[in-house]
């Protein structure tokens, strides 16, 4: 069996809004259709967003791990543009950050 990951979908009230914040911060480009975000270089996987009713109720099962060669000053950023801090029992040990974008999906600093 001959299988590719095409994209990763996501849930989201604002599926466009989603989009062009995870564009942004990830220097991905958005696609025509305003809720697909696709690497620049054409690549695969994309992230793409549906539209979901209602708020997000629970952590999430997967998310996304970033890494950042400055995991304060990238959190610092990404908060100043809607991320929030995200405390899902990780503890004060850990060396990643834990943040939430504008939908409230966690994801996470390396």
């Amino acid at each position: 069996m001959d299988l590719t990951w095409e994209a990763l979908t996501v849930d989201a009230r604002d599926p466009q809004g989603c989009a062009r914040w995870w564009a942004e911060t990830l220097g991905w480009e958005l696609a025509p259709d305003g809720i697909e975000v696709r690497p620049p270089d054409g690549r695969r996987p994309s992230l793409f967003f549906v539209p979901a009713t209602g708020d997000k109720a629970a952590k999430n099962r997967l998310h996304l791990d970033l890494r950042a060669p400055d995991r304060a000053a990238a959190a610092e950023h990404l908060m100043a543009r809607g991320a929030t801090r995200a405390d899902i029992g990780q503890g004060d040990d850990v060396e990643w950050i834990v943040l939430r974008d504008p939908e409230g999906n966690e994801f996470c600093l390396l």
